[in-house]
């Protein structure tokens, strides 16, 4: 075993959170080592291929989706420098100011111990940061902000025809603000709309982190070190302070990293999987989960959609993945009776032959090749994500089995309420009034199970440690050199995809550390 030197700040996870806080506090003059457990990918390494594609999603310690409508954890999650950022699709509207208040205003879910008002700043420089392109005027639905610093995506014409479908039934559109470059941005060139955003991006046109945050931590002499496995986090006897973290690097040696201030920052599982691992006599059931709140209150966004097959020639591989327009026109949460909460509908993304695969069912060899090759220049659909409110059965878990190392793996216990199951319904009524608005000549979905995008919360904000793991700059009540990053944080979602407001809380996560340093890190 061996000790490593005391640094200022100890970043466990180099994905979108981890690389933001990183660059922040490094270029503050501060000291920082992150211990990422995936590989040094860079960009030059991302190929545009379905292959690629998984390559870089998770492949972590196994996690076991339990309960009888489970979230997918592996295509929600990264591995390596970048994590989920590198194969984001860059869907970046903000929430609403109503999300942030669901119990004050409907009785339901829980409040954040924040208003959109006190983010608002956040938002607006992370996105000057990183680069935003949108239509602010037309989206009637958006929250007060900057206007965004680029013009909108192009639409193809997959994505014309069911935005045609939408504005039939009277459901207005707006374009996608994407973290997409659509101009020269920051030395960063505009996209080339080859529609392989989901596989990484090698020209820096997509806001992520091996693009923006990490090459400017990596310039303020910000370490990161790979293929490191974080098992424990250390704290002092009394149990009021972190000092650092134990971890196996790539030989599987043992080591000790101390540090002034440690940041876990790695997806909303593993975050909590490694505050319960961590558990001392000070903190029996796990580090700052005196009120049982770490692993509780995870939840995720629910998703179904429709696709299309039109006669006429689409070549829907154009454009980008994340999708080039989008409706919240309906984002009212009490507006659909029992289907209580927010949702989007998304349009336009670009699809690869990987992405009409299964539409027929089991299909296979020449049938399969054949229904590909047509399909790919016809088909056309749309999606959407809702709102589920935050319950404390389901939850991140320790798990009976083991890793490598002899710590429990995480197990997730997620299952739907009848709100949901009312959601899921409404939604499948909207989307096919839709896709029968667009003319398509068949069409597939709806289906009789939603899916599952994103994972949230575990690790949520809150006022105290009775109801919450951390405060609202997201460090935990109990231990107060030690911070929380990333949508674990969440105490809800709205129905936006959560990569804007994960970078807006960890940038309110930054500059707390940077102002109240002297405290903190005392």
């Amino acid at each position: 075993m061996a000790t490593q030197d005391k640094v200022d700040v100890l970043i466990i996870g180099a994905g979108m959170a981890g690389s933001l806080i990183a660059a922040k506090l490094s270029a503050a003059g501060k000291k920082v080592v992150i211990l990422e457990s995936g590989p040094a990918w860079q960009q030059k390494d991302l190929i545009s291929s379905d292959i690629w594609n998984r390559r870089i999603k998770w492949s972590g310690p196994t996690v076991f989706a339990t309960g009888s409508s489970p979230v997918g954890h592996a295509g929600n999650a990264g591995w390596g420098n970048g994590g989920a950022g590198i194969h984001h699709f860059a869907q970046w509207p903000r929430m609403h100011p109503e999300d942030f208040k669901t119990f004050s205003l409907y009785g339901r879910g829980v409040d954040w111990p924040f208003s959109y008002d006190d983010l608002r700043a956040d938002y607006d420089t992370v996105q000057d940061d990183v680069g935003i392109c949108g239509d602010a005027t037309k989206e009637t639905w958006r929250p007060p902000g900057k206007p965004y610093p680029m013009p909108p995506i192009k639409a193809f014409r997959h994505a014309q025809l069911i935005e045609s479908g939408f504005n039939k039934v009277g459901i207005a559109t707006a374009p996608m603000p994407l973290a997409i470059n659509t101009v020269d941005y920051k030395g960063r060139p505009g996209c080339l709309y080859d529609g392989w955003c989901g596989s990484g991006c090698p020209i820096g046109a997509l806001g992520d982190p091996l693009a923006v945050y990490l090459p400017i931590a990596t310039k303020n002499h910000t370490e990161i070190r790979n293929l490191c496995a974080v098992t424990k986090i250390l704290t002092n006897d009394k149990g009021d302070r972190a000092t650092g973290a134990e971890y196996y690097d790539a030989k599987r040696e043992r080591h000790l990293q101390m540090a002034s201030v440690v940041v876990i920052a790695g997806n909303a599982i593993q975050n909590a999987r490694l505050l319960l691992n961590s558990a001392t006599g000070a903190h029996p059931k796990g580090l700052a989960n005196r009120g049982d709140a770490v692993g509780r209150y995870y939840f995720g966004h629910l998703s179904t959609g429709y696709n299309g097959w039109f006669d006429e020639e689409l070549q829907p591989w154009f454009g980008v993945t994340g999708g080039a327009i989008y409706s919240q026109a309906d984002y009212k949460k009490d507006s659909h009776g029992a289907a209580f909460g927010s949702y989007t509908w998304t349009m336009g993304n670009a699809r690869k032959p990987g992405g009409v695969a299964n539409l027929e069912g089991a299909m296979f060899g020449n049938d399969l090749h054949a229904f590909i090759k047509d399909a790919t220049h016809h088909v056309a659909g749309f999606g959407s994500i809702a709102e589920q409110l935050p319950r404390p059965e389901n939850r991140i878990e320790l798990s009976d089995e083991k890793d490598e190392f002899g710590y429990p793996l995480a197990r997730t216990v997620h299952a739907m309420d009848d709100t949901d199951k009312a959601m899921f319904e409404h939604l499948k009524t909207v989307g096919l009034d839709v896709i029968k608005a667009t003319g398509a000549k068949k069409w597939w979905g709806g289906g009789d199970r939603p899916g599952w995008q994103h994972f949230l919360g575990g690790t949520r904000m809150g006022t105290t440690a009775e109801n919450s793991v951390c405060n609202s700059f997201a460090v935990t009540h109990e231990i107060h050199n030690l911070a929380l990053a990333g949508s674990g944080t969440f105490p809800t979602e709205g129905a936006t995809h959560p990569t804007f407001t994960l970078h807006a809380t960890s940038l309110r996560t930054a500059n707390h550390l940077i102002k109240n340093w002297s405290a903190i890190a005392a």
